[in-house]
């Protein structure tokens, strides 16, 4: 298995690959009653974001921030209330079944639960078969044959004539999950939107599943988004994450970066909560964790930062004006208002930086 730390190697290591499958300004909206007067949930709001060939972007947020609804915006399951999805730059339209299909033989999905994903009805070669089928028609018999042995191989699931006649009963959660990683690599697609893919897994296991994910990704260039709520395994496998808090991206930037000096007090909370011995880190401010004890609540201000009635450093301006991106330096982006509360040792570097930089 993949030493973790050789995973995906971090941006600046190589020249990043071309976009694939790119979004711009989505928002998803949904009414909770019925008449024009009903609520409306903003689940979505404002998510930008590029997935490029051979990289892998992780998202990362708490249960109920919104991350699987853009994976879904993303895979053509939901239609977004405004923005775009374009692919290889062009904008994407389901207008009809054929075009659906053509996108979905591009973008796959792999779900979170590896055992509400197969039908326990069917043996193993059941969905394979049917993916290749469905989005290969041009292959014959015996070459669907081959085609199922080798992405068997793929995932390391031999001796595969034997897996494919078993039910999914037989399996263990892990090898379930591989054979969802296999049905979506069937179609030989160019983008693989995994959804919290080890969540759900023993934890024994988690890192070989994403090692067959990485594996994948280096062998096929494939373009990954990995959608977690454990950012410490974002450190390891991408080479950027972005952070979700309330339906916004509220930090971005380089995996190795953000995780050891997190800018955003959301994200200092989430990495509170996933401690990691090589985080070089200092210790989070005492006053920010004691707002971590209304994790898990929504938030209940709608104008202004979404975050603000968590945040010790909260101010007049944060609960009025929501934040947008702002700039940290060339690479990362946080939207806070008083980054230099929540980061001064970064804000104070970045100042020093930028000054030596001034021409004399």
């Amino acid at each position: 298995m993949s030493d973790p730390n050789t995973m995906n190697s971090a941006p600046g290591t190589h020249e990043l690959g071309p976009v694939v499958l790119e979004a711009k300004g989505l928002y998803k909206d949904y009414k909770l009653g019925r008449g024009r007067n009903a609520a409306v949930l903003s689940a979505v709001r404002d998510v930008s974001l590029q997935l490029r060939r051979s990289s892998v972007v992780a998202l990362v947020g708490e249960s109920g921030s919104g991350k699987s609804t853009v994976a879904k915006l993303l895979a053509g399951q939901e239609h977004p209330t405004s923005g775009e999805v374009l692919l290889d730059g062009e904008l994407v339209h389901h207008s009809g079944r054929r075009a659906f299909r053509a996108y979905k033989s591009e973008v796959q999905m792999v779900f979170q639960d590896p055992f509400a994903s197969l039908n326990p009805t069917h043996k193993v070669r059941y969905p394979l078969e049917r993916a290749v089928r469905l989005h290969r028609p041009e292959l014959g018999r015996e070459a669907v044959a081959q085609e199922l042995i080798r992405v068997m191989d793929e995932v390391r699931l031999s001796p595969a004539a034997e897996f494919l006649e078993r039910y999914p009963h037989q399996l263990s959660g892990g090898q379930r999950q591989r054979v969802s990683i296999a049905r979506a690599l069937a179609v030989k697609p160019r983008v693989l939107l995994a959804d919290e893919p080890v969540s759900m897994l023993d934890v024994s296991i988690r890192l070989e599943v994403l090692d067959v994910i990485d594996q994948l990704r280096e062998r096929f260039e494939l373009a990954v988004l990995y959608i977690t709520h454990d950012i410490a395994s974002a450190r390891y496998f991408a080479s950027e994450t972005l952070v979700m808090y309330a339906g916004e991206i509220v930090e971005r930037g380089p995996s190795e970066d953000l995780s050891q000096e997190p800018a955003h007090p959301y994200t200092q909370l989430l990495l509170a909560a996933a401690p990691d011995p090589d985080r070089l880190g200092a210790p989070i401010d005492e006053r920010l964790a004691r707002s971590a004890r209304l994790a898990g609540n929504a938030p209940v201000n709608t104008v202004g930062c979404r975050f603000s009635d968590r945040c010790p450093f909260a101010d007049d301006h944060c609960r009025a004006e929501s934040p947008p991106l702002l700039p940290i330096d060339e690479h990362r982006s946080a939207a806070c208002w008083r980054l230099d509360l929540a980061a001064p040792n970064l804000v104070q570097r970045q100042r020093e930086e930028r000054s030596v930089a001034l021409p004399q």
